[in-house]
């Protein structure tokens, strides 16, 4: 029998020296394992991440406005992001401007007319328009001079019109109508050509009788008292105002960019003409300075008239109308294939997904 001070030594007693070894043996292999597990999923998750992260796009919008809806509302629902896309959009002041960011490489996609991919490929540059934004002539004649509506051109005769200077789409637009109407510009009737979205103040302030402007602007002058005298969207019937324009390189170097971007554009589109209301938030968002109901009366305008696109790819009738007013005013030659300018493959591709319901859908809040 052990003494009560043996058997406290003996509990004391260190376990043999040899045990810590055995265990530490033991762990160091488990515990390497472990270090090693947790730095591979550290690096899924940073590739993780970085694979989640969308691509960064530099894309120009000609001037900031209401019939460009579409993109703003796929902005607003994160449609973009959805489809992988970071979307840094900036308005260049014009239809030249919007395609030269383009052509400088300052950004990778811009809308605008797409006459200027036109007149590019003719002169042997590049450009390549791969979807429409606004499929109708977006502008209407406001006046608060002309008491009575003027139901078609002739009815242009003895007045001065105000417009984005040439060759922006309102200007050759208004300038194709009076020549079709037999109207001798600067003698019959006139064009004063001002900076973009300055037309309804050039007109307020007397310079016009008449303002070829876009919404919201255009719902603002009626706020003020002015009408719409005369409506270019339902008289030039299918119309390709605005084109999606990028250069082939690009497309070639990146089509999964590009699909993305048709793809975000053509479930964009489809969410403004099913969710009215939604789209009169998203532009109540882009134009606070203009009265609420202001802003709702030009989107219920917009969507009435169908101006913006209910679907991205281009319609040959809407680029023929383009191209034979462009011709005539002899902007272009107007000698170039459909094909060998527009690039409907990506946008085909999208509207086919969105039909057979494959594309998911967004729910706006």
């Amino acid at each position: 029998m052990k003494s009560p001070l043996s058997a406290a030594s003996s509990a004391r007693r260190p376990r043999s020296r040899f045990a810590p070894l055995a265990q530490r043996t033991a762990r160091a292999p488990t515990r390497r394992i472990v270090r090693t597990a947790a730095a591979i999923a550290a690096l899924c998750a940073t590739a993780a991440a970085d694979a989640a992260a969308p691509q960064p796009i530099e894309f120009v919008e000609a001037v900031h406005n209401l019939g460009y809806i579409d993109l703003y509302v796929g902005q607003h629902a994160g449609i973009f992001e959805k489809h992988g896309l970071a979307l840094h959009v900036t308005a260049a002041g014009g239809d030249t401007q919007a395609f030269a960011a383009v052509l400088g490489k300052t950004a990778q996609f811009a809308v605008g007319d797409p006459t200027m991919v036109e007149m590019s490929r003719e002169r042997g540059g590049p450009g390549m328009v791969i979807g429409t934004l606004v499929q109708r002539a977006h502008y209407f004649g406001v006046s608060k001079t002309v008491a009575a509506p003027i139901k078609n051109p002739q009815g242009f005769k003895g007045l001065t019109f105000v417009t984005s200077p040439d060759p922006n789409t309102n200007y050759s637009v208004t300038k194709k109508l009076m020549q079709d109407a037999g109207l001798k510009l600067g003698s019959d009737a006139k064009i004063v050509e001002v900076n973009p979205g300055t037309e309804i103040g050039a007109m307020l302030a007397g310079r016009a009788d008449v303002a070829v402007a876009y919404q919201p602007n255009v719902a603002a002058a009626v706020s003020q008292g002015a009408k719409v005298v005369f409506d270019f969207s339902s008289y030039m019937g299918p119309f390709c105002n605005t084109g999606v324009m990028v250069l082939p390189d690009y497309v070639k170097a990146h089509p999964q960019v590009v699909q993305a971007l048709i793809d975000a554009l053509e479930e964009s589109a489809r969410l403004t003409y099913a969710k009215p209301d939604y789209a009169k938030e998203v532009a109540r968002a882009e134009f606070p300075d203009v009265p609420a109901d202001v802003v709702n009366r030009a989107i219920d305008m917009e969507l009435q008239y169908k101006i913006p696109a209910q679907t991205i790819p281009v319609d040959p009738k809407q680029w023929q109308n383009l191209m034979t007013m462009q011709k005539y005013l002899g902007n272009v030659q107007a000698s170039l294939k459909f094909g060998a300018v527009i690039d409907n493959s990506f946008a085909d591709k999208a509207a086919k997904t969105a039909a057979t319901g494959a594309g998911a859908t967004v729910a706006a809040q």
